[in-house]
């Protein structure tokens, strides 16, 4: 039995990078996928490729700002799959800037994805998964939420912030049988950290004890763990993936 065996999962953040490589690990353990993205080009294509495997993903599109959207979008798992089993609330943003240059606006942008998005997915999942008598939410914060990195003082807040929403959603909804985890990552190979200066993806690439970047993939193997029954007597627990840095 696959691990994931028919069971209804919405990941948001998934045209892309993280949440399409959590995306493709989940499918293969037999996960009926809602692909939720902002841009539905990317969560369709998304959605094609996985079907191209043999899965079976519907794509949608979801700006997880937007209360109506996101309790649609719960809604939708509910409409094609018959229930909701797992969320993984992956949708994120960065608008780095040092303290001094960095906007009210920047800081706002990304407080809303990543805290009233990451709210608005257990809102409703857990209204959906209280109805059923159980599930399982994922939320993917970061090693930034623990540390604290330079030029990141709205993105480090908000992981740091996650990891406390997780705490509390655990607690709250324990009794219902419904389990909330997180992940922090570390360095993680990607479009976006394949893009920075050589010289800057040296230096932290050196901080990582293994030696190297996480592959997306890694990432989505840990996902899959909370998501399922493995991790059946684990919830408000959060996970490092990171190589071993920042330990």
């Amino acid at each position: 039995m696959k691990l994931l065996e028919g069971q209804s999962v919405i990941i948001t953040g998934a045209g892309q990078g993280i949440g399409l490589a959590i995306a493709r690990v989940f499918a293969a353990q037999g996960a009926r996928l809602i692909v939720a993205d902002i841009d539905l080009d990317a969560a369709e294509a998304a959605a094609k490729s996985l079907c191209d495997t043999g899965a079976q993903a519907s794509a949608v599109r979801c700006d997880v700002t937007v209360e109506d959207q996101v309790e649609a979008l719960a809604g939708a798992a509910v409409e094609r799959y018959g229930a909701l089993d797992v969320l993984v609330n992956n949708a994120g943003i960065t608008r780095d800037a040092t303290l001094r240059r960095m906007t009210v606006q920047q800081f706002r942008e990304v407080m809303d994805v990543h805290l009233v998005g990451t709210w608005l997915g257990l809102k409703y999942a857990a209204a959906r998964m209280r109805e059923q008598g159980g599930g399982a939410v994922v939320n993917i914060s970061s090693i930034s939420g623990k540390v604290g990195l330079p030029g990141q003082t709205n993105y480090s807040a908000a992981k740091a912030g996650v990891v406390g929403m997780t705490k509390a959603a655990a607690k709250e909804l324990a009794h219902l049988g419904i389990r909330v985890n997180a992940i922090q990552p570390g360095l993680v190979r990607t479009a976006m950290t394949e893009a920075l200066r050589p010289d800057i993806w040296e230096e932290k690439l050196a901080g990582v004890p293994m030696g190297r970047a996480a592959e997306p993939e890694e990432i989505g193997k840990v996902a899959l763990f909370l998501a399922s029954e493995l991790s059946s007597y684990m919830t408000g627990a959060v996970l490092e993936v990171t190589g071993g840095r920042h330990m």
